[in-house]
């Protein structure tokens, strides 16, 4: 794909898809250097302080079922990218 082609694709989305696919390339784009300050070490510690207590949450094998995937089909979407 090229830039052209990514652009066309952009002008077909409506305003919530753009605002999301605008979040993810910030994130794509963010400098992977950058340190977690101590406050997102907090955060993070207390998260899976909260799921290893089994307060809740949603697996990823629920998420795959939820959209309408089985989890072979993730296996073998995944295996296709390494190869």
């Amino acid at each position: 794909m090229d830039r052209q082609q990514a652009h066309e694709l952009l002008d077909q989305l409506g305003p919530s898809q753009l605002e999301a696919v605008g979040k993810l390339l910030e994130v794509m784009v963010h400098d992977a250097d950058d340190e977690l300050t101590e406050e997102d070490r907090r955060a993070v510690a207390a998260s899976r302080e909260y799921f290893r207590q089994g307060n809740g949450g949603v697996s990823f094998e629920q998420v795959v079922a939820g959209s309408g995937f089985a989890m072979d089909q993730v296996r073998e979407h995944k295996d296709d990218r390494t190869s």
